[in-house]
């Protein structure tokens, strides 16, 4: 267990509580939206916020992870609308992590310092123009701008984590840039019969919260870099 006090004790178990429901909710991904898919999907992370709460970390963590509670609630739902409030939400949620982690970070100077960040800033831009230019004639022009705002906020969620030394949290904000392309690739960039999309939407949720839950524990237990 991460926390002190085994199985018994409140954080342990908040922890096992929000990987069960993430665990549900991957094992429901097949089936028709209802009321309990959506329950697994928005409880997996808001357990992680209440974790948060419960070890005293910082509010932005709190705000961010609640948020994006928020878009999986969205999100576990069909519809354009459901998609547009689920965008809406995880865009706000990337704004906070931005905050978080210039708040919490040694500097933009530090990708200077060190060479293996800048290297690693350059991939992520290039990788995001790739995504953009390969969205741009896909997707209608009332999904343009709120893309084009979330892209932005990716970026600079990335930029921001790599001025942080914990290698849990740069190593979960890489996870949710990837499952973030692969969703925007199986939304947008697959035929609607591709017999791909199955896996790809379980493979972007467990992409999608393992990266939460290790901001999450990088954040909260202070795993850093060597």
């Amino acid at each position: 267990m991460p926390f002190p006090g085994g199985i018994d004790a409140n954080a342990n178990a908040t922890l096992l509580f929000s990987l069960a429901a993430a665990v549900i909710y991957a094992f429901s991904l097949g089936m028709p939206p209802r009321l309990s898919r959506s329950a697994a999907r928005t409880l997996a992370v808001a357990m992680l916020a209440v974790l948060v709460v419960q070890q005293g970390g910082p509010w932005l963590l709190v705000a961010a992870l609640g948020v994006s509670a928020v878009g999986d609630a969205f999100l576990s739902r069909d519809g354009e609308k459901a998609f547009l409030g689920g965008a809406a939400s995880f865009l706000a949620a990337h704004v906070l992590y931005v905050v978080l982690f210039l708040r919490a970070g040694g500097g933009l100077g530090l990708l200077l310092a060190e060479p293996w960040r800048a290297a690693i800033v350059l991939a992520m831009v290039v990788l995001v123009l790739a995504m953009v230019f390969a969205l741009r004639r896909r997707v209608g022009p009332a999904l343009r701008l709120p893309i084009g705002l979330r892209v932005a906020a990716i970026l600079a969620m990335g930029i921001g984590a790599l001025t942080l030394s914990s290698a849990w949290v740069i190593g979960g904000v890489a996870l949710l840039i990837l499952s973030d392309g692969l969703l925007a690739a199986e939304k947008f960039l697959l035929p609607a019969i591709s017999p791909h999309r199955v896996w790809m939407r379980h493979v972007v949720w467990v992409l999608y919260y393992a990266a939460q839950l290790g901001i999450t524990l990088g954040v909260l237990l202070k795993f850093d870099t060597p």
